[in-house]
This record gives structure tokens, sequence and C-alpha cells, in this order.
């Protein structure tokens, strides 16, 4: 065991006993997502080279490359991004993590960013697509080509969306990578875009990545299952419009998408990232309510398809998840029921046109 792996957890069956069960405030949940395993230390110390994790301001970001630097305290890990919420770039800063402000529309300042050998593109527009078409088309796929051209000699795990695949039945077992990109909606197609940019300079230039298709994390202050929380403890009713959700712990996320660095593949290749169920949200819902003391109501009726993953593939390279569903039911229903933080931006997992 090298020195970076002392005293760093090794998933397995005895997991569930070193969960805790409340995560008391935002610093411990924080501490929790960020929280590195043997695995992922190993990994990034088999690397070469540094650490740069563009876009690092947004929900995921800030806890992946906290557990970057904890698991790798010998490399240098840049957080890029242009930093427009107050306190994220000191925290960033606090936990050794080396921040960068850059416009990433900005072609000189693109290309005057330090060089790594290891990046991890998490930069990109949802919300408000539909107001501003021309803007999500230029962060989601003009510009990942800016960044694929600069970081042309690194490795590349590119965040992507399960949300680029068709519908598929519910009755199945989820979209694997071998399913072609088909998505309703602008936003969905501007992330196929963003695929496309990075799949054609990984081909050009030889540049190994990942395309990292995910759907949905879990963190306690966003996410499907907080969505289903707070509807219930404000009395409104659940959209069962979108009948079947994955989900998967932002820890095990961020585990798996610095793991995935190791794994590159030249060219670039997608790969899913997801919990290994299919849950049906009125069970989701029944279960919170039951934890909340909350009657729960439901609007809209299950549709026979859904935006479902199969993530046989990583789990074949990384394991399973290590926080399972009833233990994430816990933690968000206690951290709802007790008016802990939230980022107030809804998944609009119920969405099926699109629309954002």
């Amino acid at each position: 065991m090298n020195s970076h792996q002392q005293g760093l957890p090794q998933h397995g069956a005895s997991d569930e006993a070193a969960w805790p069960d409340r995560v008391e405030d935002v610093a411990a949940l924080e501490e929790l997502l960020s929280r590195p395993d043997a695995q992922v230390a190993g990994d990034l110390a088999a690397l070469d080279g540094d650490i740069a994790v563009i876009g690092v301001a947004g929900k995921v970001g800030p806890t992946l490359a906290r557990m970057a630097k904890r698991a790798a305290p010998d490399k240098r890990v840049f957080g890029v991004a242009r930093f427009g919420e107050p306190g994220v770039r000191e925290r960033l800063e606090e936990w050794g993590v080396e921040t960068v402000r850059c416009d990433l529309l900005d072609r000189a300042a693109l290309e005057s960013l330090p060089p790594a050998r290891n990046v991890v593109f998490m930069a990109g527009r949802k919300f408000g697509s539909s107001g501003d078409q021309a803007l999500t088309w230029a962060m989601n796929a003009y510009m990942p080509g800016m960044v694929a051209e600069a970081y042309r000699a690194s490795r590349i795990v590119a965040f992507s969306t399960g949300c680029v695949y068709p519908f598929v039945p519910v009755t199945e077992m989820g979209a694997t990578e071998d399913v072609l990109p088909d998505p309703p909606g602008e936003y969905a197609n501007s992330c196929v875009g963003r695929e496309r940019m990075f799949e054609y300079f990984s081909g050009l230039h030889g540049t190994p990545g990942r395309l990292f298709r995910l759907n949905y994390a879990i963190d306690l202050r966003y996410g499907v299952l907080h969505d289903i929380a707070r509807a219930i403890h404000e009395d409104r009713p659940v959209d069962l419009s979108t009948g079947h959700v994955n989900v998967i712990w932002q820890g095990d996320v961020n585990r798996f998408a610095l793991r995935a660095l190791g794994r590159a593949t030249s060219p670039t290749t997608p790969l899913n990232v997801s919990g290994p169920e299919t849950f049906a949200v009125r069970w989701l819902a029944e279960e919170l309510a039951a934890r909340l003391g909350k009657p729960v109501a439901f609007s809209g009726e299950p549709a026979d398809s859904a935006w479902l993953n199969n993530s046989a593939r990583a789990f074949g390279l990384f394991g399973y998840p290590s926080v399972p569903i009833v233990r994430m039911l816990d933690w968000v229903a206690d951290w709802v029921a007790r008016g802990m933080p939230s980022l107030d931006k809804p998944t609009k997992f119920e969405s099926r046109d699109g629309r954002y």
C-alpha cells in the first residue's frame, strides 16, 4: 500500500457501517462527498502529471476537485471557472485546489490555462437553455471544441448526460453505450454536440478520453430525491410524468470520474454512470413521505418510457456504487425535514420535452 492509500477506506461489504446515520451540516456533507477511497488514490498515483477540473464551480465540481486533492496530495489540482458564485473559489483554495478564473468562451484566456496531463471537463449550460438557445450551443458545443484543442495532449474525461439517449422502455435494462444518441429537445441535442466535438478532436489528435454520461447525481442539497422530498415537505404533488429514474450518490460519481482518467480510450468512448437499479418515482416518493411523516399526493401518469442508463460497463471497471438507496433516502429526508440548505436548482427530471 503506497502513501496515498494509507488510512483510506477500501470500499466493500462493510461500507454500510462506515456511513453516518445523519449528515449534520454542509461541512460534513462536503467532506463525505469528497472522501476518496484507496482505489481512487491508487489510480491517481499511477497517472503522470497534474489534474485540471474545467468548470469546477458547478454543482459537482468542488467536491470532485477536493477528492482529487485528498487522494493525490502530491499532485497539483487546478480548478478553472468564472467563479460568479460567492465563496466557491475561497472554499476550493482552503482545500488545496489552485483556482484559475477564466471565461471559457475567451479563446486567448483558454489557451493560457496551465497545462495538465489529466482533465475533467464539467462546464456547460442547462437551466435557461430554452431562453437563449444560441448561448446554450456556444457553451455546450463550441466551447468544448476549444477545450479539446487546448488540451489535446491530455487525457480528458468529459461530463455528459444520459439525456443524449432517446427514451427507452422502462421494462428494459436502460440504454447501453451502443444506443445511438437521438434525444428530444434543444438542450439534449447541444449535449450531443459537446460529445461530437470531443470525439472529433480525439480522433484528430489521438487524445484519450471518456464521455461520462451521467444521470442522476444525488447530493442532499439537490437532485431527484431532493426534488421529491421538497415537494412532499411543501405539500406539493409529485409529478409522475417521468415515472422511473436511475440515481447515484455524488461521492460515487466523483470516484468514478477520477478513476476514469486511468481508463481513457483513444479515440474517446462513452461510459454510462448511474445506479444499478431503476426506481419507480412513486415508490421513492412513498418512501420519502414515510420518513418525513407526511402524506404524499401525485399528479400525472407514468409514461412507459424514460431516460434510463445501463451502467454495467462502468460497474465492470469500478465496482458498484458504495451508497445504497435506503441510505440516500434516509439522509435526504432528514436533511429536508430539518430545513437544511438547498441549491434551489431543480433537476426537472420530470420534463419529457427537453426544455429547461
